[in-house]
């Protein structure tokens, strides 16, 4: 499961780019329950998102090169620079080159082979979110591959993670640890895409109320892309698109 003990490899943090932070806010805040704190212009506004004080996700404006609003997933590294290396080495695409965040950490933003966005995060003062797993905070991440299996070299060469498959009723289904890291460890997987979709990275919320925390998003403007299912011995889970087409999952886990 996640933790904030952060290994390499491990997801770290989550945000939004959105074309209306405001927006985006308020409606994450209303979801959710968030707190939200604003970094200012000297940030571009960029926000915390925090239950209780703890930093849970964050919101932020589009880049000048615009595209849609989608949430991006960071997995910690120790040198970003070096795993943008591995990365272009093994077929993967720099979107933006490692930069510092004025000693908060060192950052940089890349596409898988396949097409499907995701950052790394070099820590600095800022290690990672402060709250996983409870209500209101990220508890999985979860790839969206036309291949899962032959993506499978790509990140184990990137992050050295050690993937299983468990088994799922008559399928199997590929989960992520660290290489860090033991069997209660495992932070994310990996499912099959969906003819005509892109590829993907899909952080999943866990909130108390699955269907409850569905119907509010409705009403605030989002759309249900897929209505709750409950998946036995993981939990009732929903997936979700909010009102400027940013995905992610809702989750009230079984255990």
């Amino acid at each position: 499961m996640l933790t904030t003990h952060y290994l390499p490899g491990s997801p770290c943090w989550v945000d939004v780019g959105t074309p209306d932070v405001e927006a985006s806010t308020s409606f994450y805040t209303r979801l959710f329950g968030w707190g939200s704190v604003s970094l200012g212009p000297e940030h571009r506004h960029y926000r915390f998102c925090q239950v209780d004080g703890r930093t849970v996700a964050g919101i932020r404006p589009q880049t000048p090169a615009g595209g849609a609003a989608s949430w991006l997933t960071y997995f910690q590294v120790l040198d970003a620079d070096s795993v943008a290396k591995t990365i272009e080495q093994a077929g993967g695409t720099v979107l933006a080159a490692p930069a510092d965040i004025e000693g908060q950490g060192r950052m940089a933003v890349f596409a898988d082979p396949a097409g499907a966005a995701f950052a790394v995060w070099q820590p600095g003062a800022t290690k990672g979110l402060g709250l996983v797993t409870d209500a209101g905070s990220l508890g999985w991440v979860e790839l969206y591959a036309p291949d899962p299996v032959g993506i499978r070299a790509f990140y184990q060469s990137v992050f050295g993670w050690r993937i299983e498959d468990l088994p799922m009723g008559d399928l199997s289904y590929p989960v992520i640890s660290p290489a860090e890291g033991d069997e209660s460890s495992a932070a994310a997987g990996i499912a099959q895409l969906q003819a005509g979709d892109q590829p993907h990275w899909l952080p999943y919320f866990e909130v108390p109320d699955c269907d409850g925390t569905v119907a509010q998003a409705q009403r605030l403007g989002a759309v249900t892309q897929s209505p709750a299912m409950t998946t036995e011995g993981v939990g009732r889970m929903a997936f979700l698109a909010d009102p400027f087409g940013a995905r992610f999952a809702v989750i009230t886990s079984s255990v």
